[in-house]
């Protein structure tokens, strides 16, 4: 029996895990890097164990200094979440080397499926169906478009998409260098690029005594850079037959490893209906809530039970209902899905709706890591009902802080596409994008002017009020993509706004609006940060819904001289690290608009910075290996 357990991960994940050991009366173990020290999952175990350094290579992915952690923690077991070391055999080993247990499969299944080609000769001899390789240097114009991908790793690194026989050659040699950074292997394979298809999984569940788990299909086709925004269960519109094609398949290859504990097998499923193989992952999936929430199972408990030696039942529990995940994330969708730094002042949510979350009112979201602040799911009796169920709480929480896709979400939950289930495919977000994250101005001037009124009642000890005649006050507020200047005065007979007719406040408390308009009761909800405020309100009814919460940045009546810079600079839009430049890169080069000149890397993702216009490269500071806070100088280009 399993008494002490460490999470050899951080945020979501290892809350996750801890909050099954509570459960199950196990104690806890954290390890941390100098940037977690102050963050959630280390606060809520019973023990957390410091690993110097703040990048990944030096702690998280540090397999022998969480050996030695969970040693001299008294742990008696390791769980390696999911991401960092949580599909490395030589962990693995290390780990029952120590005599300790290792929450997860052996650690030759682990390395069977740790290469994604060597994964395909397994399971082509399993017979579960395959999509032909294709030889680089034999590809022609009918294999176009092409998808090159790491054969080690995942989460979309060290993949490049490729409709130009021109250009592969260099997407073989970027996905080379981004997988060879990210994971230590630079080998990659290339593969027809299916459009239109679907990514469709199956979470299996295994014991020691020959007892396999199918636990049903999640769907996970609303991707962004090859990673999961929005994954459901069951995938919808499957036939009967694709389905027991799918769990016949899932159940093959982990009998073809002689795998133990949770897995999941991921299929990419064309328009035609037929099924691939694309990989297998040994370890639990960010995704696994959908599959916990429609069975009504503890995925984690069931991991450990296995862990323990204890059999399954015969058959796992029947399905029902329908629930779906969305991954709400510190990023900005409408520029590049950029991620983004600072302070979650808050974070809540509604009731009725799950919540799985790495990070806590008042933490940091720093740039070493994923930007993921939370999962949230919604679980009804049936898609339809579980859909509006998740975008409402969306629509309704209170997410203070850095910029985050949440109304991207919202907008995704509600699109036809997805509300149908018609366009479930990889390229939901290629086809959708702009019309998703075009700026909502409808209704932004009501949320300036609560904000305005908010500020007017928090500056003065008489509530806003004068007594007096006045000139109007004025405040000007970036939202929505515009600027908006507020006029008003508040008096004895009440609110004079300008620009706001068939308005009148009702009501002005701290941080509490509430206005009348057009005869109806509109509450707000007004939160100050600094020059930031955070504005929600319930979604107006009526027509197409605008957003139920609007953050604006107050703007000052007068601009900064020192704000400017030199035309033709490029920034750093986030902190990170220069991964690399452009080969054979100098100042006094020519370069074309658009032209890759470096990358960028910041929570886990890479990111292209590139020549605004046609000019000449007159200025090259930053150096690779460099790390930059936002806004540092990288280059200049000179029209």
């Amino acid at each position: 029996m399993i008494r002490t357990l460490l999470v050899a991960n951080r945020g979501e994940i290892a809350r996750r895990v801890f909050r099954t050991c509570r459960e199950l009366g196990i104690s806890t173990v954290a390890v941390y890097s100098d940037a977690d020290a102050g963050a959630a999952h280390v606060r809520e175990a019973d023990t957390a164990v410091r690993l110097p350094g703040d990048a990944p290579a030096d702690t998280y992915l540090r397999g022998d200094l969480i050996v030695r952690a969970a040693l001299a923690a008294g742990a008696d077991a390791v769980h390696p979440g999911y991401g960092f070391l949580s599909e490395n055999a030589g962990f693995a080993a290390a780990v029952a080397g120590a005599g300790l247990v290792w929450i997860g499969p052996a650690p030759d299944a682990i390395e069977a499926m740790a290469s994604k080609t060597r994964a395909k000769e397994l399971m082509a001899a399993a017979g579960v169906p395959l999509m032909a390789p294709v030889d680089p240097a034999a590809a022609t114009e009918a294999d176009l478009p092409l998808l090159v991908k790491a054969a080690a790793g995942g989460g979309g690194r060290g993949m490049r998409v490729v409709s130009e026989l021109a250009d592969l050659p260099g997407a073989l040699q970027a996905a080379e260098a981004e997988a060879a950074a990210a994971f230590g292997d630079g080998e990659v394979f290339v593969e027809p690029y299916v459009v239109g298809g679907r990514h469709i999984e199956v979470q299996i569940l295994a014991d020691a005594h020959g007892t396999v788990w199918t636990l049903g299909t999640r769907d996970c086709s609303l991707q962004r850079r090859h990673q999961k925004v929005i994954e459901e269960a069951p995938a919808p519109g499957l036939p009967d037959a694709l389905r027991d094609t799918l769990h016949g398949a899932a159940a093959r290859a982990a009998r073809a490893i002689g795998y133990r504990g949770a897995g999941t097998v991921e299929f990419l499923v064309p328009p035609d209906g037929r099924a691939y193989f694309l990989e297998m992952n040994t370890r639990l999936q960010v995704e696994h809530p959908v599959t916990e929430e429609i069975y009504g199972l503890d995925l984690v408990a069931l991991q450990i039970q296995v862990a323990e030696g204890r059999a399954l039942d015969a058959e796992p529990p029947a399905p029902t209902g329908h629930a779906v995940e969305a991954r709400l994330y510190a990023e900005d969708p409408a520029a590049g899905w950029r991620p983004q730094t600072g302070t979650l002042h808050r974070l809540a949510l509604p009731d009725g709706v799950r919540l799985d979350s790495g990070i806590t009112d008042g933490d940091t979201v720093t740039v070493h890591y994923d930007p993921m602040l939370a999962k949230v799911i919604a679980w009804a009796p049936t898609r339809d009902e579980a859909v509006r169920k998740l975008a409402g709480a969306l629509e309704r929480a209170r997410v203070h802080g850095p910029v985050t896709n949440r109304e991207l979400l919202v907008r995704s939950l509600r699109h036809p596409e997805f509300a149908e289930a018609t366009g479930l495919d990889t390229g939901f977000y290629d086809r959708n994008l702009t019309a998703l994250t075009k700026p909502e101005a409808a209704g932004a001037e009501l949320f300036a002017l609560a904000a305005a009124l908010a500020d007017a009642h928090g500056r003065s000890r008489f509530g806003g009020f004068r007594n007096v005649p006045s000139g109007p006050q004025t405040k000007t507020y970036a939202c929505a993509g515009g600027a908006y200047e507020v006029r008003y005065r508040l008096g004895r007979d009440g609110l004079a706004a300008e620009g706001f007719p068939g308005v009148r406040l009702t009501g002005l408390t701290a941080g509490e609006v509430t206005l009348e308009v057009d005869g109806l009761r509109r509450q707000f909800t007004v939160s100050r940060y600094g020059d930031r405020i955070h504005v929600d309100s319930p979604p107006a009814s009526g027509g197409a819904p605008a957003p139920g919460a609007r953050t604006l940045t107050a703007l000052p009546r007068f601009p900064d001289p020192a704000a400017r810079t030199e035309p033709g600079s490029l920034l750093a839009p986030m902190p990170g690290t220069v991964v690399r430049i452009a080969p054979g890169l100098a100042e006094g080069d020519r370069v074309e608009a658009g032209q890759p000149l470096l990358w960028l890397e910041a929570m886990k993702m890479e990111h292209k910075i590139t020549a605004p216009a046609a000019g000449t490269l007159t200025s090259l500071p930053a150096r690779t290996g460099q790390q930059v806070e936002v806004g540092a100088l990288l280059a200049v280009v000179t029209d």
